[in-house]
């Protein structure tokens, strides 16, 4: 079975993000495998185990994108494939679908898993829409994957409840938390990591160009929240909260 999962690389969860001019400020910063991307790893080599064949990792980035790429190695894939966006001056998820399709354009695949969301942008777009240009069915936030010869059964999460939807291979999915528990690299897969291929590609080498890629939508302005307020702690007689709650949400809070 060709299993392939698109990956990207994110700040680490636990990094405090500062902003400068409406920009990320990336100096410093750690990064990590996106969070919901590491269910798909851990569900593509869980499938190849139970199904023979092999695992290719891809992710559209820069050079410093082969960190995560050589953990999803220890994790246990078996390729991985950094596509050299560098030289992309502006990009969006229409850009780097339109990227990942040119990729497949060639390839042989029976699955491809990505995460639900990626924990940076949260637009959950590049999965779909890599499906929708590759003519394939997808199927989102998935916590279940049963595979059996070209039938496929998923369960997916629907706010709280459980959608239970049959198709066919090939097909794409993203990974929802709770479909596994994604391993640990352990020693000898960080050492083995080391040498499984590492294929690095140019936009030059899928024969794309800027204006093939240019992007669809504009970020105006990024920024933090703004800091929490302290709260208020209501004491006395039980009517009097009430009385009390009710006025301030009516004069502070200004919401009934």
């Amino acid at each position: 079975m060709n299993i392939y999962v698109i990956m990207k690389r994110t700040f680490d969860t636990e990094e405090k993000i500062a902003i400068n001019n409406g920009a990320v400020v990336e100096d410093g910063a750690e990064f990590i495998i996106n969070p919901y991307d590491e269910y798909a790893i851990e569900e593509a080599i869980q499938k190849r185990d139970e199904f023979g064949g092999e695992v290719t990792v891809v992710t559209v980035g820069d050079e410093d994108a082969e960190k995560e790429l050589r953990t999803a190695l220890a994790m246990g894939a078996d390729k991985a494939v950094l596509i050299n966006s560098e030289d992309l001056d502006e990009a969006d998820q229409f850009s780097t679908s339109v990227i990942l399709a040119k990729y497949f354009e060639d390839k042989e695949y029976d699955l491809i898993l990505g995460g639900n969301v990626s924990v940076d942008n949260s637009t959950g777009q590049v999965g779909p829409r890599l499906a929708e240009l590759l003519g394939i069915p997808c199927v989102t936030t998935i916590t279940k994957l049963d595979i059996d010869g070209t039938n496929v059964t998923i369960e997916r999460d629907v706010e709280g409840d459980i959608e239970i939807v049959e198709t066919s291979l090939p097909i794409l999915v993203t990974a929802q938390q709770g479909l596994n528990e994604p391993r640990y690299p352990s020693l000898p897969g960080i050492m083995k990591a080391k040498k499984k291929p590492l294929e690095e590609i140019d936009l030059d080498d899928l024969d794309l160009d800027e204006d093939d890629l240019e992007a669809k939508t504009e970020i105006v302005d990024r920024y933090l929240p703004p800091a929490k307020q302290a709260g208020k702690v209501l004491e006395g007689e039980i009517s009097d909260q009430v009385q009390e709650l009710v006025s301030l949400l009516r004069n502070e809070a200004k919401v009934i």
